[in-house]
């Protein structure tokens, strides 16, 4: 049993821990070895990716007395093992082969799964729970040496209890194995078993041969994504002190007047994710400072299941996201209008087809799995139709379900304000000062266009 303290500028509270323990499949499970996918085993996934969920005790009437006394940590954790019979190789550890060829052994060893309890009510998180969250560390606790993609336990789930009798579900699974569809498919099985269900109504599908590398591997597109960028000492140096976490809030009102600054035919056929994307990436680049010749470029993850042919099939919960990449310089992104930026959005994120994603898993081998380049790079994944906040163990749906941080990507989180406007909340990770310059390019835009932004002014340092 571990207690810690945690604070932040505005929230103390006390985590108490149980040991942590492994979650085994409830039942026996093939034992094999399976092949991962091309996509899944490149560089760029070879992270673990952290999610959180909070819950309410709810007193509605559509959960039953029962189950308003039931325990979430002992619900949730028959369910995972429940859940892991039809995801079994979750269960499992990933090993490396030749040419860095990633499979999973599937033994059956479990996920690890950590009891929780915090001395803290949901009400006391605020009214707009978004990150940056204050104390992820103790409710997603990083145990000693899980951490690894190799020969390490694949997901990491702890489940908190709250003192108001409300919860928090935080996950953390090896990105090699899922994308954000594929692990909000595996919440929402949780979800189903612990409210009843035998089996999840979405069967999961491993079929990763449907992604592998063509033979022989040919590279038949251009792939921005993977370039080798030297970093020119010469150039615009970001400091990376000084770090700071925030969250901002778009509604209909941002939306509306981003939509009236871009010309009306573009702006009928560019999504809400184009447009906001476009913006924050020019706004970004301004409040960098970069000098103007310096190329900059923005990655859109586009989920590419419905871009093959037939689609992928549903339940298929490997990786199939493509990283299309659309390239300017600073000074062009800058002095030109938002169009310019949105038309380079939307025509990179055209350029993914089926052939598009087969190209890539023939530059995994050939080039031996390069990672994404992120140098002066803004970095894009709209989440809002990922399921992420659907999960329900019987609680209902979670306050905020999504992302845990938004230090690496700028997600586009579903959310719904005090206002109950619906919109999205995206986090955004820069330099204190960038930050600065940042905001006020935002509240400028904004205020030009008679929309008084409500932008929230919580800020974590790291």
């Amino acid at each position: 049993m571990g207690s810690v303290s945690a604070s932040s500028k505005s929230l103390t509270f006390r985590v108490t821990r149980q040991k942590p323990e492994l979650v085994r499949p409830a039942k026996s499970t093939p034992r094999e070895c399976k092949l991962l996918s091309d996509i899944d085993d490149q560089e760029a996934l070879r992270i673990q990716i952290p999610f959180i969920q909070f819950y309410r005790n709810r007193d509605d009437p559509g959960i039953n007395e029962s189950r308003r006394r039931s325990d979430p940590v002992k619900v949730i954790r028959e369910a995972i093992a429940k859940a892991l019979v039809f995801y079994y190789p979750l269960a499992g550890r990933l090993r490396e082969g030749p040419g860095r060829k990633l499979m999973v052994e599937c033994t059956g060893e479990g996920v690890l799964f950590i009891e929780a309890d915090a001395d803290v009510t949901l009400e006391q998180f605020g009214d707009a729970i978004q990150p940056p969250f204050p104390c992820l560390e103790e409710l997603l606790y990083d145990v000693p040496h899980s951490g690894g993609i190799l020969h390490c336990p694949i997901v990491l789930i702890q489940v908190t209890r709250l003192r108001c009798g409300g919860f928090i579900f935080a996950l953390r699974m090896n990105h090699t194995i899922a994308d954000g569809v594929g692990i909000a498919q595996f919440m929402n099985a949780v979800g189903e078993i612990a409210r009843g269900a035998s089996a999840p109504s979405i069967q999961p599908v491993w079929q990763r041969e449907l992604l592998y590398a063509r033979d022989p591997p040919r590279v038949t597109c251009t792939h921005h994504e993977y370039d080798e960028v030297v970093v020119d000492t010469k150039g615009t140096i970001v400091p990376l002190d000084d770090m700071v976490h925030r969250s901002f809030f778009f509604g209909p009102a941002e939306v509306s007047a981003l939509r009236k600054s871009i010309p009306l035919d573009l702006s009928h056929k560019c999504s809400t994710f184009d447009i906001l994307t476009a913006f924050l990436w020019r706004c970004q680049t301004i409040a960098l400072q970069y000098d103007p010749n310096e190329e900059v470029r923005v990655i859109c993850i586009v989920n590419a299941r419905f871009k093959f042919n037939p689609p992928l099939p549903q339940g298929y919960y490997g990786n199939a996201i493509a990283y299309p990449t659309a390239l300017t310089t600073a000074g062009q992104l800058c002095e030109k209008p938002v169009g310019y930026a949105v038309e380079l959005v939307t025509k990179a994120k055209r350029v993914v087809t089926e052939d598009y994603m087969k190209s890539v898993a023939d530059l995994m081998v050939i080039k031996g799995r390069p990672r994404v380049t992120l140098v002066r790079t803004y970095l894009a994944s709209d989440v809002t139709r990922a399921g992420l906040n659907e999960a329900d163990f019987g609680w209902g749906k979670p306050v905020y379900g999504g992302p845990a941080e938004g230090t690496v990507a700028s997600f586009h989180i579903p959310f719904k304000n005090k206002k109950g406007e619906t919109g999205r909340v995206v986090p955004i990770f820069l330099p204190g000062l960038a930050l600065d310059r940042f905001v006020n390019e935002l509240e400028n835009f904004f205020l030009s266009h008679n929309v008084r932004p409500h932008f929230r002014r919580t800020t974590s340092r790291l």
